[in-house]
């Protein structure tokens, strides 16, 4: 079998090329999320909303003049995409025919079957109503029983959560990120209502599991397919891939466990190795070492412990630890500088006033403060989030503090 040994420098140049963070951005307005959506694979969804929500961050570091407006489109009015998940992912519609055997599938798991069973009368009750007064969300429906879940605070909204899940419902659209749902037949394009067989769509689901993380550990294969997918069995899809030569096993630098690649994106990996950016990566505007780029806490680069793995950055999402046990902050987000993550920053926007917080801001390294092409990249990052937001000003002195360059960058922010 074919192995590949790549440094560990290629590795993070790569994984950021495939996530179309390096050299810089590579899409452009509302036909460029579109492309981004289905370039990057998947995008995780999360309702928090301190500075921004983390799926707009996503794509406002990969997208030029990226509009939380474009992405309703692409979703709810071209339905390019659509959302799903036990843990919620926006996927381009075209692989909708392989998520519908994983939704069926979901209805045979014994919690939802036992629960269409308990609940059988309610799941009429709740469609019905559907039928007759067309999209509804769960503030439309009173609710009978009062739930434990956090999938829903009554059982009207647990049904619907699980007439989503198993695939008779999809996403209508969002009323402050609370989803109104309709039948998937009302939503879906006729090219795509269809179910492709199990085995397939389990096929495609690996192969888009090591497209998505550009360089895959096979144990990351279950959580596409929805399911729990032992150690021996992802080593079984990883070996025949490769035996076909559908994927090429890598070897990275200072890592023992084997990665696998998808072999058509072999040139690329070659192209970074080799220390260049491969040409489909070109950047449309300024590129990441020209202006850094505030992560999304979710996004696949760095989150899941891929921050130390690829940059040796020590980041966790603090917002679920307690006040007590945060280390740097409730919306710390790493900074990417080139192919490296420099700096974090805790941050917040209040509405209200329409100030952008800086709460804390931490070098990497002490040098960076000094270095005037990082200060102007960094003023840039800013100004960037505070347009993005419609902040008014920006509250900036533990950058000041730490960064002396900045103070004196000609791209600073002007009060």
């Amino acid at each position: 079998m074919h192995q590949v040994s790549i440094s560990r420098q290629t590795a993070r140049r790569f994984v950021l090329g495939k996530q179309g963070l390096w050299p810089g951005r590579r899409w452009q307005g509302l036909d460029g999320v579109a492309q981004a959506l289905h370039a990057v694979e998947r995008v995780q969804l999360d309702p928090l909303c301190v500075l921004a929500r983390s799926h707009e961050l996503a794509l406002l570091s990969r997208v030029e003049g990226f509009s939380p407006a474009h992405l309703d489109t692409v979703l709810f009015e071209r339905r390019e995409a659509f959302d799903f998940g036990d843990t919620l992912f926006i996927q381009p519609m075209a692989e909708l025919p392989y998520w519908r055997a994983i939704m069926r599938r979901k209805r045979t798991e014994p919690r939802w079957q036992a629960f269409a069973e308990a609940h059988a009368g309610l799941l009429a009750e709740v469609k019905a109503e559907l039928r007759a007064r067309g999209p509804l969300g769960n503030r439309d429906f009173d609710g009978k029983v009062r739930v434990n879940s956090y999938r829903a605070s009554k059982d009207t909204g647990l049904v619907l959560f699980y007439l989503w899940l198993t695939g008779e419902l999809m996403t209508h659209h969002r009323v402050r990120f609370e989803r109104v749902f309709d039948f998937a037949e009302n939503i879906a394009p006729a090219a795509y209502a269809y179910e492709a067989p199990l085995e397939a769509a389990e096929a495609f689901l690996v192969r888009k599991a090591i497209a998505f993380w550009g360089l895959c550990r096979p144990r990351y294969f279950g959580a596409l397919l929805e399911r729990k997918c032992a150690a021996a069995e992802s080593a079984l899809w990883a070996k025949q891939l490769a035996e076909v030569g559908e994927v090429v096993p890598v070897a990275v630098e200072g890592q023992r466990e084997l990665h696998y690649v998808l072999a058509a994106d072999l040139p690329l990996l070659e192209t970074a190795e080799a220390g260049r950016a491969s040409e489909p990566w070109a950047a449309v505007m300024c590129n990441a070492e020209e202006e850094v780029s505030f992560l999304a806490p979710l996004d696949i680069v760095s989150a899941r412990g891929r921050a130390r793995e690829l940059f040796d950055f020590d980041y966790v999402w603090e917002v679920y630890k307690p006040a007590a046990q945060r280390r740097w902050g409730y919306y710390t987000l790493p900074i990417l500088y080139g192919d490296c993550l420099a700096a974090r920053a805790d941050l917040k926007f209040e509405r209200k006033t329409r100030v952008l917080h800086v709460l804390g801001f931490w070098l990497e390294e002490e040098a960076s403060g000094s270095d005037s092409a990082f200060a102007a990249a960094l003023a840039r990052g800013l100004r960037r989030l505070v347009d993005f937001v419609g902040a008014q000003e920006l509250g900036d002195g533990p950058v000041r503090a730490v960064c002396p360059a900045y103070v004196a960058s000609p791209g600073g922010w002007a009060r």
